[in-house]
């Protein structure tokens, strides 16, 4: 069953969902993870507080690239309230592949920036607040 998600995961990498920039986009933000040079930026464009459109671009390893792209499909029709109540167990099943700890902050890195995004902050949350 690893094989497959990671055949999933090299796909989102090679090939991935909702690329690029949003005009006009209702909120965005952007990070980084210093330790392995992934960055990220999310921008979501909102009807009714309900995600309608979101593109995302950055650079980093194929775990981080992928997250974000499988996690932009995941947001589309999803309120700002169910994005805040996204975990970091949330991304993990979605790779379906155990990670050891620094790949998990790869992971976690699109997670942390589109939360932030949802609740409209000017900084990076804590760590912590991904858990």
């Amino acid at each position: 069953m690893d094989d497959l998600y990671r055949e999933l995961i090299l796909d989102h990498y090679q090939h991935p969902h909702n690329h690029g920039e949003l005009e006009d986009a209702d909120i965005s933000f952007e990070d980084s993870n210093p330790l392995c040079g992934d960055k990220i930026r999310f921008e979501i464009k909102l009807k009714d507080n309900v995600v309608q459109e979101v593109r995302f671009n950055g650079k980093g390893c194929a775990i981080s690239q992928a997250s974000a792209s499988m996690l932009s499909d995941e947001l589309i029709g999803k309120s700002l309230d169910e994005i805040r109540k996204m975990n970091k167990q949330f991304i993990l099943d979605m790779l379906g592949i155990p990670l050891g700890p620094t790949r998990i902050k790869c992971a976690l890195l699109p997670l942390k920036v589109v939360k932030a995004a949802a609740y409209g902050l000017n900084a990076s949350p804590d760590e912590e607040d991904e858990e």
